[in-house]
């Protein structure tokens, strides 16, 4: 499924259908805002649900995994 990942904050959460994922490390530049070579606010790719995980990859090259949060009901983070 195409997405636009939020990536303004850093690489850390996406949420696909009603399930909340996040990734074992936050992914940035070290002051809150993505790494070198992607895109802000977002990154435009697609996303694979496979079990309890969720793939993002992009034209790029990115490859991120986020793991689901069984229950959760919103976001780890909220970012401004």
């Amino acid at each position: 499924m195409s997405i636009l990942l939020t990536t303004h904050c850093g690489i850390h959460e996406v949420r696909v259908g009603n399930t909340f994922y996040a990734t074992d490390k936050i992914l940035d530049d070290g002051n809150g805002n993505p790494p070198a070579g992607w895109g802000n606010p977002f990154q435009a790719g697609t996303i694979t649900v496979t079990g309890q995980d969720a793939v993002f990859r992009d034209a790029a090259g990115h490859t991120v995994t986020f793991h689901a949060r069984p229950g959760a009901t919103s976001f780890l983070d909220m970012c401004s």
